[in-house]
């Protein structure tokens, strides 16, 4: 099962980065793969907003639909990820972002496993590259959104 963690330090805020990876409905402009998005549901639960989202992954001759609930909670520099419906067997995923000096260090955690092997066997091939081009394509987002340095 694929695990990967990463932690990056960012010339751009905390909060900036915060609300970069919690504007899930535009992960298809920017997220290698990510064919689509929808956003299904959006909530209120224990004071921390919580958004159901579909996300399309295309590659290949393989396209899959997944459905995860994003907890946010902006006062804990975290963002939850649950894996609700899809291909998987299971998906973890969170982000934490903490100031440090101008810019943030950001945390990135996912495991996943996929219910089907061919899947499975097919990620595995290319997960480590895969993860750098996700982690990459945030980075480019930060930089077109706040430029190169911190801005707040």
């Amino acid at each position: 099962m694929p695990t990967h963690s990463e932690t990056r330090q960012m010339p751009h805020s905390a909060q900036q980065m915060y609300d970069l990876i919690a504007d899930v409905a535009k992960y298809d402009q920017f997220l290698p793969w990510c064919a689509a998005t929808r956003i299904r549901k959006e909530w209120e639960k224990d004071g921390h907003k919580v958004v159901d989202a579909d996300l399309i992954i295309s590659f290949k001759v393989f396209r899959e639909r997944f459905t995860s609930r994003v907890t946010m909670k902006p006062e804990e520099g975290r963002i939850d990820v649950e894996y609700i419906d899809g291909p998987f067997k299971f998906l973890h995923n969170h982000w934490n972002f903490n100031q440090n000096g101008a810019g943030c260090q950001v945390d990135f955690h996912v495991d996943f496993e996929f219910k089907s092997a061919i899947l499975q066997s097919l990620i595995g091939v290319v997960f480590n590259e895969a993860m750098r081009r996700i982690v990459g394509a945030f980075e480019k987002r930060a930089e077109t959104l706040y430029g190169p340095a911190t801005s707040a």
